[in-house]
């Protein structure tokens, strides 16, 4: 099975955090405004287990997709843990730690990729 396209692996990510009920999840698609990535998956955890547990998730989900993260960093107990697909990078914060980083302003020019259908 070949890996899914860029826009089926995000929306595989996003409902992956969102069935382990992700808080304020979104999604910014980052074509032409970054050379590093095509879409940012940004979503918290009320405590370090819920971090671990979308994190889980999302690399589940993603795994039975048979795409695998080429980075990944960060911890639960940091506030922020990352996995880097390449053209999908994914951010699960503690809701402060997102509050200090503020991806979303820094991101402010990037269109948000509505996740039914």
């Amino acid at each position: 099975m070949a890996p899914p396209p860029t826009d089926r692996k995000v929306r595989t990510a996003a409902q992956a955090a969102l069935d382990r009920k992700a808080v304020d999840l979104v999604v910014l698609d980052v074509q032409g405004l970054s050379s590093v990535t095509d879409y940012f998956l940004v979503c918290s955890g009320r405590s370090t287990t819920h971090v671990a547990s979308i994190v889980d998730a999302i690399r589940a989900a993603l795994k039975a997709a048979e795409v695998r993260p080429l980075h990944a960093e960060g911890t639960p107990e940091s506030g922020w843990m990352l996995l880097d697909y390449g053209d999908v990078l994914v951010h699960v914060f503690l809701e402060e730690t997102r509050v200090y980083y503020a991806l979303e302003r820094l991101w402010g020019d990037a269109p948000s990729v509505p996740l039914q259908g």
